[in-house]
């Protein structure tokens, strides 16, 4: 545990984000597989806070019920009114006070739109604001453009902060200034309470001001100091599509290169997209056109792609998936999916399988070396190992209100255009033959055969269709033939 240990994190979700045109609250955007919220409470589990409170207000209901799914064990606390940054941080420490938790150390403030920022900046805040004794640090960064930002105006002989300036307030020098308020801070948890409560509304917007707290501190003689981020895009706040999509692109961008670092392979990574929680092992393979979604992980030697998208599903060592859609599936090493296969959830495919083209699966246990080579359907299915399922086949598994099992062996071999009526059970070693609709169950080693006899109507297309091309042609090979003999 960090002797830095922040006593509490309070992370700011209580805004409606009417920016974004939108009837999901704006924290609970997702990019990259996590709420834009969900990203936020991620980072600051990092610290190890011994308290973690978000606040709520907009959707409160919608919010707090995505909190206690994706994390227990953290508090909210209900801004009823949207009374400003200030009076939503003091929300936060009447509710922990409220439940008799006395706060001692640092309490870090963070934006819940911010899905960029990471807990290794956050640590560093911290550390900061610990080392140098401050009553407030401030997270900055220094960007390309600061129109529109806050400017960090510091003293020149100590480089404390002594004034956050709004761009409309400050003068032509401080609009020079590139370094910014990102709107993360860390406080001292004493010092901070009782600052609050001497914050005022006397402003355009009647508000409570998180950031008059640091003016409050100075003036009573306390220390306001800064660290700052190492890239200036973690602190970038979301507030409509477009900078949706830019933080998208720009978290996928870091994911990416962690992976490429890490010993995998990605050939495009322009047109290829990962979530937070995919994991992978060296020398996997990711080609042009993928998506790897949710709880996916791809093995070492494994191949995954063009034009994938995988969520929640195991790739195995060495296993080959083209051009296919797979959810909550697992492929077994040195499999072969697709191209344009469909695995949907429960499909388990066995060392060296093939599921192949234009093939789907659901809830299907296929063994190791067994190939659905093209054009079928397997559902609510057990195969054995090393059997071939031929093509266009069909397991017939609903009855129109129950789903029923199929069973196949080891080493069968069905025909094509097979139909299996559910429930049934082919025997190890068995054949069905081509054009075969299976409702009994097959032993062991036989042959079933389940079609109508063939019958041959001598002149019918002379007789039903004369003169037709289909005619002419029959009449042609009847001279050729006649003429042979």
């Amino acid at each position: 545990m960090s002797a830095n240990r922040p006593a509490a994190v309070v992370v700011l979700a209580a805004g409606e984000g009417t920016r974004m045109k939108s009837a999901t609250p704006k924290v609970l955007h997702a990019i990259s597989g996590r709420s834009l919220v969900g990203h936020v409470v991620a980072a600051a589990r990092e610290l190890d806070p011994q308290h973690l409170v978000v606040i709520v207000g907009h959707a409160r209901e919608q919010v707090s019920a995505h909190l206690a799914e994706i994390d227990p064990d953290v508090r909210t606390a209900v801004q009823y009114e949207q009374n400003g940054t200030g009076h939503a941080v003091r929300m936060g420490l009447e509710e922990l006070s409220g439940n008799g938790i006395v706060l001692d150390g640092t309490v870090v403030v963070v934006c819940g739109d911010t899905p960029l920022l990471t807990g290794e900046t956050l640590r560093r805040l911290s550390d900061t604001h610990a080392a140098d004794g401050n009553a407030v640090t401030v997270l900055t960064a220094e960007v390309p453009d600061s129109t529109g930002y806050g400017r960090i105006v510091r003293d020149e002989a100590t480089g404390a902060v002594t004034a956050i300036v709004e761009h409309k307030d400050a003068t032509d020098a401080q609009r020079a200034i590139r370094e910014i308020n990102s709107g993360v801070f860390a406080f001292d948890a004493q010092l901070l309470a009782d600052a609050l409560g001497k914050v005022r509304t006397d402003n355009s917007q009647g508000e409570e001001y998180l950031t008059d707290v640091l003016g409050i501190l100075r003036e009573a003689g306390h220390r306001v100091g800064a660290a700052v981020a190492a890239d200036h895009r973690e602190i970038l706040g979301i507030n409509n599509r477009v900078q949706l999509a830019e933080a998208r692109r720009l978290l996928n961008d870091r994911l990416l290169h962690a992976a490429m670092m890490s010993g995998v392979t990605v050939v495009d990574p322009a047109t290829t997209w990962v979530d937070v929680t995919v994991t992978f092992e060296p020398d996997a393979l990711v080609q042009p056109g993928t998506q790897l979604l949710g709880a996916t992980h791809v093995a070492t030697g494994a191949e995954v792609g063009p034009n994938t998208r995988l969520t929640d599903t195991t790739v195995g060592a060495g296993a080959r998936v083209d051009n296919t859609v797979a959810d909550s599936a697992v492929i077994g090493e040195s499999a072969t999916v697709g191209p344009f296969a469909y695995l949907r959830p429960g499909t388990r495919l066995g060392a060296k399988s093939k599921a192949g083209a234009y093939v789907e699966m659901k809830n299907a246990e296929i063994g190791e070396g067994t190939k659905v080579p093209h054009l079928s359907y397997v559902g609510d299915a057990t195969i054995g190992e090393y059997s071939n399922i031929g093509a266009a086949s069909v397991f017939v598994n609903y009855d129109g209100v129950n789903k029923h099992h199929t069973t196949i062996g080891s080493h069968c071999r069905t025909g094509s255009d097979n139909m299996f009526v559910a429930p049934v059970t082919i025997g190890d070693g068995a054949y069905t033959a081509a054009g075969s609709v299976i409702t009994k169950d097959v032993p062991p080693g036989s042959l079933a055969v389940a079609r109508g006899q063939q019958r041959n109507i001598e002149g019918w297309v002379a007789r039903k269709r004369p003169g037709s091309a289909a005619a002419q042609a029959a009449s042609a090979a009847r001279r050729e033939t006649d003429g042979e003999q």
